[in-house]
């Protein structure tokens, strides 16, 4: 097994026991990224838009810090707390990718760590 771990000071380091990315295979496995800004580690201003722009951001820094870029991400998950809210994440995130689109699910959860509205975990592939 040729697992490896990514971390980078470009996104917010990890809350609990996880790392901000595992490779394995070519595969690059992102940990669901929150609206947290990488320098202060806290909770990004400017209400779900800014807090969306910031979780792509944070995926984008650990994506590239595994050498992949955004066209590299195959898969997002997406998990709102309010789903009516979907078409202002959905407008931001098709600013982060062009097509061919990656695969994509969104699901609405009760709650997300530190109280945000938003996160999305990603799996890239590094060819």
């Amino acid at each position: 097994m040729n697992k490896k771990i990514i971390e980078t000071d470009q996104a917010p380091a990890a809350i609990g026991p996880y790392s901000q990315a595992v490779v394995m295979d070519g595969a690059v496995y992102v940990s669901g990224q929150i609206p947290l800004d990488p320098v202060s580690g806290e909770v990004v201003e400017g209400g779900l838009s800014g807090q969306t722009k910031q979780v792509l951001e944070n995926v984008k820094a650990v994506v590239e810090a595994a050498g992949g870029e955004m066209s590299s991400v195959v898969k997002v998950t997406i998990y709102l707390t309010d789903m009516s809210q979907f078409a202002t994440v959905n407008e931001i995130y098709g600013t982060y990718f062009s097509a061919p689109f990656p695969a994509r699910a969104c699901v609405e959860v009760s709650a997300l760590p530190k109280g945000v509205e938003v996160e999305m975990d990603a799996v890239a592939y590094l060819s």
